[in-house]
């Protein structure tokens, strides 16, 4: 069938139906189509700057405590997510993440716990709705190998 179309071009529309030997049918519709595209900046550029223990009193020396400090560059980001794993990148064995509020400059100090002294590799996500950036560093926690 052929319809004019609502909009003020005098282009028809055009839809044809047809038979489907499974017992529906296809519709085929030509015309023209509008749409938007939002461009976000995204988080861009994580860095771990400094990486700091922790000094703990001999009753809470069961876990070590890490202090991270890290920056980003571009749009702030609302929640950020660390990864712990074994030297290679390769295990896991741990997974934080928490929101964050950060309202001007993005330098953030993210704390987390470590069970046993070790070498570990630490990734740290930031991500905000529309991006996601990674910083990785190796550490050796309470004189690991």
């Amino acid at each position: 069938t052929t319809a004019p179309s609502s909009d003020s071009d005098s282009s028809p529309t055009v839809e044809s139906v047809e038979d489907n030997p499974d017992g529906g049918c296809h519709i085929y519709r030509n015309g023209y189509y509008g749409s938007s595209i939002d461009v976000v900046e995204g988080i861009l550029e994580v860095n771990i700057i400094q990486m700091t223990s922790i000094q703990m009193t001999e009753n809470q020396a069961e876990n070590s405590l890490v202090d991270f400090v890290v920056t980003c560059q571009g749009s702030l980001p609302t929640d950020v997510c660390t990864v712990v794993s074994d030297p290679t990148c390769q295990v896991s064995k741990s997974m934080v993440c928490d929101p964050v509020v950060i309202t001007d400059e993005c330098l953030l100090t993210i704390r987390r716990a470590f069970e046993e002294p070790g070498t570990y590799c630490i990734n740290i996500t930031l991500g905000d709705d529309t991006s996601q950036a990674l910083a990785s560093a190796l550490i050796s926690v309470n004189g690991g190998e």
